[in-house]
């Protein structure tokens, strides 16, 4: 096994071609053969180039191994959709590719990084593409192994199209002569530019939220959430170029990398700071745009606890004069009807002033009742 170094990121012209044996085949080292890969192959191109022009376009990885053969300064370029182990196997076999990175790019879902393996550089880029139809963001994986003669693609996902990166090179020999290290400039430029539709995306989905925010949307908590979360996932996929870039820029002088390559790098680093700076305002955004629609909650919340409240003491008040009148009106009518029994043995029934005294009794107690209710306003 390969022992693992984490390369200091310093160059991409590190990469040693294997040494020819004097008969004009390259030295290779046999390791314990892999299956053969079953089923319909998953490599999507396959081509050697010599000069940056395309010189013969292989049936299998092991005619582009025999094609480097062939002749000096050439490169193979294999490009491989979701292969099955087996296959990655085949391919680890014939162009030694060291096998904790082939582990990492049969399981994907790694973090993008850049190691160096002796004299195979291995990156993961994280690709990223917005769906308008469902307003959410895809995110790829994308692994590349780089030699001094081969450049080994391994997409994961549909983007970044690699087929646009290869025909860009191609129509530029002048480039793609620049070996493995175009591959991985031109895959990192097409990564990036992928992220830009991402961005103006993200910013129209804020736009919206803000909206909804301040129109009351009772799902808009919902939504905040779902897209912090594909703004946190999209900083986890570019922050890290960040790094990688302006490591590969230090080592410019140092390492002697070709001076349009320098360029080149420096335009996609410019681009990754944009987007990180945009992905930061997001996350910050859509920070504020939370907190904002907490408290607008919290504030409508407040207003109807308020009315409910004022409502509940509106009823209070009409229940009081409710039980005020009924109080008023409960003593004559006690009054009279004890009087109205039927009963022939009664106090005063035989007197002549009983009749007054009673309609006087009931009157009296009433006008108590609402003077006392009155001063309590309870009336």
């Amino acid at each position: 096994m390969t022992e693992r170094r984490l390369a200091p990121l310093t160059a991409l012209t590190t990469l040693t071609r294997r040494p020819v044996r004097s008969n004009g085949t390259a030295s290779v080292t046999k390791v314990a053969p892999s299956p053969a890969p079953v089923g319909r192959s998953r490599v999507v191109d396959n081509a050697v180039y010599s000069e940056g022009r395309r010189v013969a376009t292989p049936a299998t990885a092991a005619e582009s191994r025999e094609e480097l053969a062939a002749g000096e300064d050439r490169l193979a370029w294999l490009g491989l959709y979701r292969p099955e182990p087996a296959e990655l196997g085949e391919l680890a076999e014939l162009f030694h590719l060291p096998e904790l990175a082939v582990e990492d790019a049969i399981k994907a879902h790694q973090r993008p990084k850049f190691e160096r393996y002796g004299g195979t550089l291995f990156v993961v880029l994280k690709a990223a593409r917005y769906l308008d139809e469902a307003e959410e963001v895809e995110f790829g994986e994308l692994h590349l192994f780089l030699g001094a003669d081969f450049a080994i693609t391994v997409r994961h996902s549909e983007s970044p199209d690699l087929s646009r990166v290869r025909r860009r090179l191609e129509s530029e020999p002048a480039l793609l002569a620049k070996g493995s290290e175009a591959v991985l400039y031109a895959t990192l430029d097409a990564v990036v530019d992928g992220y830009r539709p991402v961005v103006d995306g993200l910013a129209t989905d804020i736009d919206e939220i803000e909206t909804e925010v301040f129109r009351g949307d009772p799902g808009v908590s919902r939504r905040i959430y779902e897209l912090s979360q594909e703004v946190l996932e999209f900083q986890r996929a570019a922050a890290p170029l960040t790094g990688i870039l302006a490591a590969i820029t230090a080592g410019f002088d140092k390492y002697g990398v070709d001076e349009e390559l320098r360029s080149y790098l420096r335009d996609v680093a410019d681009h990754v700071t944009q987007v990180n700076e945009r992905v930061e305002a997001f996350r910050l955004q859509l920070r504020d745009i939370l907190t904002v629609n907490a408290t607008l909650v919290a504030q409508r919340q407040n207003d109807e606890i308020r009315e409910l409240t004022e409502a509940s003491i509106a009823q209070g008040e009409e229940v009081k004069k409710i039980s005020a009148w009924a109080a008023i009106l409960f003593a004559p009518t006690l009054v009279g009807t004890v009087y109205g029994m039927n009963f022939e043995t009664m106090p005063e029934l035989g007197w002549q002033f009983g009749y007054p005294l009673a309609l006087l009794l009931m009157a009296a107690v009433s006008l108590v009742l609402y003077v006392v209710f009155k001063r309590r306003d309870w009336i």
